[in-house]
């Protein structure tokens, strides 16, 4: 299995698979900002979108293959802000569920990671639905959580479910000492 970054072409190219890695996460329950049943079309307008971003500089895109099959994805949200270069937001890491429980979600977060500190970006944020299996991932490889937001966002059947902010300081901040991670 590979992981890569993508640009825009790679992305429309995968177009495909990764609007069926998006159908099949919601379908599997995980709360990305969709409401089931999501349909392909609607999926793959997504991410042309994500596409777009790419091309325009504002995201950073993963890609997860085996052979031509997408089995899973992660983004950085890049700052659009003079006075937020030093940050990200760590956005849709996905892994297909029959490629769930083999270590590719830890493999694709430590890609976005470590992309980030050669970018010179020294601090990373997300949130993910309080109680996913995400928390376990992101705990373990070192996250901090700042707290809870109560009936955050809609997971996919519609049930209004809690989000958990974390952040994790990577690479070193100018002048400062490096920040063991």
């Amino acid at each position: 299995m590979i992981v890569e970054r993508v640009d825009e072409r790679g992305a429309t190219a995968l177009l495909d698979g990764l609007a069926a890695l998006l159908t099949d996460t919601v379908a599997g329950g995980a709360s990305v900002g969709f409401l089931a049943p999501l349909g392909h079309a609607e999926a793959a307008h997504w991410w042309r979108g994500r596409a777009a971003a790419v091309a325009a500089g504002e995201l950073a895109l993963w890609v997860a293959r085996a052979g031509e099959r997408v089995t899973g994805t992660v983004s950085l949200a890049l700052p659009d802000k003079p006075n937020s270069r030093h940050r990200a937001e760590l956005v849709k890491l996905m892994v297909s569920r029959e490629a769930r429980g083999q270590g590719l979600g830890r493999r694709l977060l430590t890609a976005a990671e470590e992309a980030a500190v050669a970018a010179g970006i020294t601090l990373l944020h997300l949130d993910t639905e309080t109680g996913s299996p995400a928390e376990h991932l992101y705990r373990s490889a070192g996250w901090t959580r700042v707290g809870t937001i109560p009936d955050y966002a809609a997971e996919p059947r519609g049930e209004l479910r809690p989000t958990t902010l974390y952040y994790k300081q990577v690479g070193a901040r100018p002048g400062a000492p490096a920040v063991a991670g």
